[in-house]
Order: structure tokens, then C-alpha cells, then sequence
């Protein structure tokens, strides 16, 4: 009685509250301009984690990309300083703000994350979620969002290290989304193993080149 209970209470929790699975599909499916401009009109306080989210998750997928992604990164690192330093709207200049997102971005891009962001719902629940809300909380997210940022920046190019931390970037914005604190952590431990590996290889690199000179 008790489980059945349980998976009522959560099929009326999913059926009274808009999930953001369905906001990113309905705002696809408008005719507002795809900028990261328009994600905070639409979006309004969730813009910062939703911007940083789109920006960090192609690089976040296990591809070579040759150093493609770095200007996504660079978009990405600016809007963590502005979370630490404590900014309430997204400042980007002109270009970059009405910069429409490419058509291979929305055709692809966007509907292959939108099923992932559904698939993930299922899972995620409410935990902790006034402690994510809260503006010193935010500050040390995008802390930790920073550092994951450049580690995949300065990851060797065609070597796939940036997967890891741009992947514990992403977990961390969308745990900023959903409001639970459980896929924040799980953000966290997928970035560390991300900065611990390019560390490792970056070391181990570095005494190899040592010797041989």
C-alpha cells in the first residue's frame, strides 16, 4: 500500500509540475529566437545553470573535437565568473548574446539533449533544493563550474580528457536546474576524476619529456 502510495505521489508530482524537459522542448518548438538572450527571458533565474549547460555539453560528449569546443568553454567560464561574483542576469557582449545557436545545434543538438534531460527526470527528485537556491551556494557552484571549465580547456586536444570534466560541469548545472542536490555530488566526484586524470597524464607527461632531455 505503502509503494503504491509512493508512485502515485510521484505521478502527480510529475503531472502538477513542468518539467524542464518539456520547457527545453516547448521552447524549441516556438518561434523565439534560439540566443543565449532569449534562455534568459524565457528561463529567467535558471538562465546562468541552463547557459552553462547547453555550452558544456557537447564538449561533455565522449568525441574528439579537436579544439573546436574551446569558444563554448571560454562563454561558459565568463558566465561562472559572473555567478561567483554574484551577478543576478547574464552579461555577454552584444555578439555573443544574440548569437543564434547553429541549425545542426537545434535540429540534433538540442532534441538529443532534451530526451537525455527526460530520461534523467525520471531519477532526479527535489533534494536539498533550498540549499542550491541559495545565492552563496551559487557562488561556490560556479567556484567548482570555473575550475572544471579550464581543467577541459587545457586538456590535450584529441585526447578526450575534457570529457570528464566538462561531463562533472554539466551534472552540476543540471543539478542547479532540477534542484537536486544528490546530482550536484555526483557532478562534483565526475569532475574531480576528470581534473585527477589530466593531472595524472599531465605528470607522468612531463617526467617522460624530463628524462628524454
Amino acid at each position: 500500500m505503502l509503494m503504491f502510495l509512493c508512485s502515485l505521489a510521484t505521478v502527480v508530482y510529475h503531472r502538477c509540475v513542468t518539467l524542464f524537459s518539456e520547457e527545453l522542448a516547448a521552447w524549441l518548438a516556438s518561434k523565439e529566437p534560439k540566443t543565449f538572450g532569449n534562455i534568459e527571458r524565457v528561463f529567467q533565474e535558471r538562465s546562468f545553470a541552463i547557459a552553462i549547460f547547453l555550452l558544456m555539453f557537447i564538449p561533455a560528449l565522449p568525441l574528439p573535437t579537436g579544439g573546436i569546443t574551446h569558444v563554448f568553454e571560454i562563454i561558459a567560464a565568463l558566465l561562472t565568473i559572473e555567478m561567483i561574483i554574484g551577478l543576478h542576469s547574464i552579461w555577454l557582449p552584444k555578439r555573443w548574446r544574440n548569437m543564434e545557436l547553429g541549425s545542426r545545434m537545434l535540429e540534433k543538438g538540442l532534441p538529443f539533449m532534451q530526451r537525455r534531460i527526460a530520461w534523467f527526470e525520471r531519477f532526479a527528485k527535489q533534494r536539498g533544493k533550498s540549499v542550491l537556491q541559495h545565492q552563496m551556494f551559487a557562488r561556490f557552484a560556479g567556484l567548482l563550474m570555473l575550475v572544471l571549465i579550464v581543467a577541459a580547456f587545457v586538456a590535450p586536444p584529441f585526447s578526450g580528457m575534457d570529457t570528464l570534466p566538462a561531463l562533472g560541469v554539466v551534472a552540476i548545472a543540471l543539478s542547479l536546474i532540477l534542484g537536486d542536490v544528490l546530482v550536484f555530488l555526483v557532478g562534483c566526484c565526475i569532475g574531480a576524476a576528470g581534473v585527477g586524470l589530466i593531472a595524472f597524464f599531465g605528470t607522468a607527461a612531463f617526467e617522460t619529456f624530463k628524462h628524454i632531455l
